[in-house]
């Protein structure tokens, strides 16, 4: 069990002397044209990028991405931005107890939780044709990977079994709406969401860190998961071609966009509130982390979040959640697990 301070934790002029994951690796030049080896290092709780000077041209031949090296140096920043300044890289660790396990943050949920919570909805899809679907497309091996791989490589549920968690929390906001919207098919509606990012599964590798296949960067995974989907359809006789159309269009359409991705814009009703149900559940599990990130500091604004276009406030009202029940408490009073409960 590896020791070390969170990275997270670590300030300005902290020494450093950690074992980290290269995340990102590369040459690069200065402004001065001097050339220096870029790193991205991370263990479970945070990121930070290194630069090497000295000796560059032979650690970029020996550092690779997935490595696990140990850095010593201290904590510099510049453009306020915190990275470490390196004063020597041991390569080889293969001598010390430490493994990739070390550095794969996973789920807080349980993973069996997860799969009994995930199975129970799919016996609840009263549509003989997507249930079959859903059965041949979630077979045991399939679902081992599905139920193993993070969301995404790091803007949200980015951790071992967060691509389950992800979906489950697309599939409840979806029933909610199909409450609020009785209009919606709800069949439809949950068969989606449960597709929608089955192609992480392939477009990911997250056996040493998170990053992405070639076959993810050659197709992505919306392309991935509609082949996928068409591949099964096309053995059940007579499954329905407006069904069929129905369910691709919302895995293809789930981000929204043209410009983020997805080959057509959502045109039904079921495609834009999955749409909706997908940027909420990855874009709250995104803040939340940022905010949480900060949890140990004394910081009331968290860093400036590139794919959010700002940095978010930090007020401390917020409740504790355990992450697993649902159970929340503010102060010393606990709230039953949503609003929709019946009190005991």
């Amino acid at each position: 069990m590896l020791k070390q301070k969170d990275l997270i934790l670590l300030k300005k002029d902290d020494k450093v002397s950690h074992f980290l994951v290269v995340k990102k690796c590369e040459v690069r030049v200065s402004k001065a044209n001097k050339p220096y080896y870029f790193l991205t290092l991370g263990d479970k709780s945070f990121s930070m990028n290194a630069n090497v000077w000295d000796d560059f041209e032979k650690y970029s031949r020996i550092i690779k991405n997935g490595d696990i090296i140990r850095i010593k140096g201290v904590i510099d920043e510049y453009q306020g931005v915190l990275q470490i300044k390196v004063s020597d890289i041991e390569t080889d660790t293969s001598r010390y107890e430490v493994s990739y396990d070390d550095f794969m943050t996973k789920s807080l949920r349980n993973p069996d939780e997860m799969k009994a919570e995930f199975y129970d909805r799919i016996d609840k899809i009263s549509d003989t044709w997507l249930k079959t679907l859903l059965l041949k497309i979630f077979s045991e091996d399939n679902f081992g990977r599905f139920a193993l791989a993070p969301a995404g490589k790091s803007w949200h549920h980015a951790y071992l079994h967060g691509l389950l968690e992800h979906t489950l929390e697309i599939i409840k906001i979806c029933d909610l709406l199909s409450d609020i919207h009785p209009v919606l098919n709800r069949d439809l509606l949950a068969a989606g969401a449960m597709l929608h990012d089955f192609g992480k599964t392939e477009e990911l590798s997250y056996s040493t860190s998170f990053d992405y296949t070639d076959k993810g960067k050659l197709l992505g995974h919306i392309v991935i998961a509609a082949i996928k989907i068409n591949e099964e359809i096309s053995t059940i006789p007579e499954f329905p071609e407006e069904l069929k159309n129905c369910l691709l269009h919302i895995v293809l359409s789930h981000q929204g966009k043209l410009e983020f991705a997805s080959p057509v814009v959502p045109k039904t009703l079921e495609a834009i509130t999955l749409y909706h149900a997908d940027e909420l559940s990855a874009k709250v599990n995104a803040y939340k982390n940022a905010v949480q990130a900060e949890a140990q500091s004394d910081n009331k604004w968290t860093k400036w979040l590139n794919l959010a276009s700002t940095d978010l406030y930090i007020h401390g009202l917020a409740a504790i959640s355990d992450g697993i029940s649902g159970e929340v408490q503010t102060g010393n009073q606990k709230t039953q697990k949503t609003l929709f409960d019946k009190g005991e």
